[in-house]
């Protein structure tokens, strides 16, 4: 006896993303540069976690406003931020007294290099101060992605900002997301 088997289909979870207002609250909860920096650069480049702890200061080109990011399966890629990055980055650097060539280091001696989880808890830390639950670094990625989207740009576009190399990867996050 043969029996079938019935898929229920479900709708996919929707993602969510920062709103203006909520990016400002995360801002006014940090009491350090570093944590200033960390999330301007984190919502204006919309780069990966893994990227961000790999960053050395030689990385950074201020002139520019550019850094150079590597990604998944070694890739390499260019990601821009803004005027205020710039200023809170600057501002960040040069409040530090410590020689580490690492972008961000912990707030304590001996100043080591921030991991992928102590930047997930710091992070953690800063939405609850701010009263925002669910403050995750990846969060700033689809939010700079929704808005990219949002405002017209291509999905292939999207695609390269965000460094996938499927655009299949791309179109899985531009039908999960929440529009802001």
């Amino acid at each position: 006896m043969l029996r079938r088997i019935h898929r229920i289909k479900t709708d996919k979870t929707i993602k969510d993303t920062f709103t203006d207002e909520g990016l400002e609250l995360l801002r006014e909860a940090c009491g350090e540069t570093r944590d200033l920096a960390m999330i301007d650069l984190l919502a204006s480049t919309g780069m990966r976690v893994g990227e961000l702890v790999q960053l050395t200061r030689e990385d950074i080109n201020f002139h520019e406003r550019e850094c150079v990011v590597f990604g998944k399966g070694n890739s390499e890629r260019v990601v821009y931020f803004d005027a205020r990055t710039k200023i809170h980055l600057k501002n960040y650097l040069d409040s530090r007294a410590d020689d580490n060539p690492a972008l961000f280091v912990s707030l304590t001696k001996p100043h080591k290099c921030l991991m992928i989880g102590g930047v997930e808890t710091r992070l953690r830390e800063l939405g609850r101060q701010a009263a925002m639950p669910k403050v995750y670094p990846h969060k700033f990625r689809r939010t700079l992605a929704t808005r990219a989207i949002d405002k017209g740009m291509p999905i292939e576009q999207v695609q390269r900002l965000l460094g996938h190399v499927k655009i299949g990867t791309t179109m899985h996050l531009r039908w999960s997301i929440r529009p802001t």
